[in-house]
């Protein structure tokens, strides 16, 4: 498991730091969805549903990218 350092345009991005933007992306599209269908009605505490549900993004992605042996 190696995770290299990813250059834009001459700035040096880690990529944890990208991963965490791109599951911030894609849970504020499933927080989207869900308030469009009103599932966030039958949670306790909203916030930290979404919160918790960030966590298993970043950490899913963090996983898939460690097991699959590549750089991003």
């Amino acid at each position: 498991m190696s995770f290299a350092n990813i250059t834009l345009f001459g700035v040096c991005f880690s990529p944890m730091a990208l991963m965490l933007g791109a599951s911030w992306m894609l849970v504020v599209i499933l927080r989207r969805i869900a308030d469009r269908f009103g599932l966030l009605r039958y949670v306790w505490h909203p916030a930290l549903f979404i919160f918790a549900v960030y966590m298993i993004v970043l950490s899913s992605m963090v996983l898939f990218v460690a097991f699959r042996g590549g750089s991003w």
